[in-house]
């Protein structure tokens, strides 16, 4: 049996794993290769395996960046199944139709083909099939479950039972407690574990001083009459906000000041979030039950169109604009960012990882000034970063996890972080856990 890597290999998108048992191939994920562009040049190159041989896709969750090439494996003939639980097709269905907008876009400014077109999104769809978590899928020899991984709506782990070994993708983990969902299941008989290592390296401060600290964001950029902007990924982090300062309202920890989600996939993303309440944690059902509607409270207005887009500007500060995209790489936000960065009354509020190359990690690191559609942009806003609202776990969540399954674990594979948080990350599991452990790179494969 083989693993090969195909993508997420020392970097943090174009997740893509091949599984090979000798009698039946499937994949775990097929990610859009991403950053500093939307769509980096990989993604448009030939898939280093036939498609036709493909048995099924194992969708661990919705992002692009785990799901952005599942049209092109389509209209490259693959004809098996594709399976995920129910909200991550349903939001894998909108998330790759605003995807293809951008790369749309792309393709035009570039002068370069397209990857795939609406057609192959809906080929797709017709191959997908929603299933719940612990249902029993075969393909082929491999015995296949899909495990509550907590990262996102409907995310998950892929367990794979095939030789005589449990094997485990992790996807991409998620970051407890969040107000939402539920922790992430507990392993704790893996054979041979694919683990996520966004944050392999570095530790997230605590939840409850990162929801103090979101609170003071907004505390003081209404004291000082500026604008709060949040460039936040519309699915999950979006949604985590706005429960957040939901419950600030409620409480009467901030005042009641305008604010925006202006994303049109957020808002859609948002929707869905509600479809699925059945998939929420049991803090979450006691607060619906009151009669508490999470994503609606006082001040909040969501600007689907462009018109109400521009409307925004119309309202003085103090206000609060939620908008994408999360690495402030293209969306909405970058022209919030163009018209409030220059003002040294103004906050940007960093949420989420930012991916070497995007404007948001120049921003991060210090930039004194960024290019926005063209113009050069002063930087006098503060900026500010919460690490503790990733919906990925810090260095030591991760040696846990990894930790419950250390009698029996063989090999460890770290995928999805760049080569620093990789690379300190499996010398940390064979230091402390004593089980051999890998980064492997694009391209490379081990037997296991």
């Amino acid at each position: 049996m083989k693993i090969s890597f195909f993508g997420g290999a020392q970097e943090v998108t174009g997740s893509c794993f091949l599984f090979d048992s000798g009698s039946t191939k499937v994949l775990i994920d097929c990610g859009l290769f991403q950053c500093p562009k939307f769509c980096d040049a990989r993604s448009d190159a030939p898939f280093p395996f036939d498609p036709k041989e493909i048995s099924a896709v194992f969708v661990t969750h919705a992002h692009i960046d785990h799901t952005g090439r599942i049209p092109k494996l389509a209209k490259m003939g693959f004809k098996g199944k594709i399976f995920s639980t129910l909200p991550t097709k349903d939001l894998a269905e909108i998330m790759l139709s605003d995807s293809l907008g951008l790369l749309e876009k792309e393709a035009l400014k570039h002068g370069v083909p397209l990857i795939y077109e609406e057609k192959d999104i809906n080929s797709s769809m017709s191959l997908w099939k929603g299933v719940p978590y612990g249902e029993e899928i075969s393909a082929g020899d491999l015995k296949i479950k899909l495990r509550d991984s907590g990262h996102v709506l409907g995310s998950s782990m892929v367990e794979i039972l095939a030789g005589g070994k449990k094997i485990i993708f992790t996807g991409d983990l998620g970051n407890p407690p969040t107000p939402l969902l539920n922790d992430p299941e507990k392993v704790k008989d893996a054979s041979v574990l694919v683990v996520e290592s966004t944050y392999g390296d570095r530790v997230h401060e605590e939840r409850g001083e990162r929801k103090i600290m979101l609170e003071r964001a907004i505390e003081e950029t209404v004291h000082e009459k500026g604008v709060l902007m949040i460039p936040a990924f519309s699915l999950e982090r979006t949604q985590e906000l706005l429960a957040e300062v939901d419950d600030l309202l409620d409480t009467g920890k901030i005042p009641s000041v305008p604010i925006f989600l202006d994303s049109p996939l957020a808002i859609k993303t948002t929707a869905i979030y509600k479809k699925y309440e059945s998939f929420f944690n049991k803090e979450a059902h006691k607060k619906i039950k009151s009669g508490d509607d999470i994503f609606h409270f006082k001040g909040l207005k969501m600007t689907l169109t462009t018109e109400e887009s521009k409307s925004i500007n119309e309202v003085g500060p103090p206000k609060i604009i939620i908008a994408g995209s999360g690495m402030s790489t293209g969306g909405r936000i970058l022209h919030h960012e163009k018209r409030y960065l220059p003002d040294p009354h103004s906050t940007l509020l960093m949420v989420g990882y930012q991916g070497a190359g995007s404007m948001g990690r120049m921003l991060q690191d210090g930039a004194k000034e960024v290019r926005i559609h063209g113009e050069i942009v002063p930087v006098r806003a503060k900026i500010r970063t919460l690490g503790g609202y990733s919906s990925h776990p810090d260095r030591d969540k991760l040696v846990e996890f990894v930790a419950s399954s250390k009698d029996t674990l063989e090999k460890v594979f770290a995928t999805h972080g760049e080569p620093s948080s990789s690379l300190f990350f499996i010398q940390r599991v064979r230091d402390y856990l004593g089980i051999e452990a890998f980064a492997p790179r694009y391209g490379e494969t081990y037997e296991i």
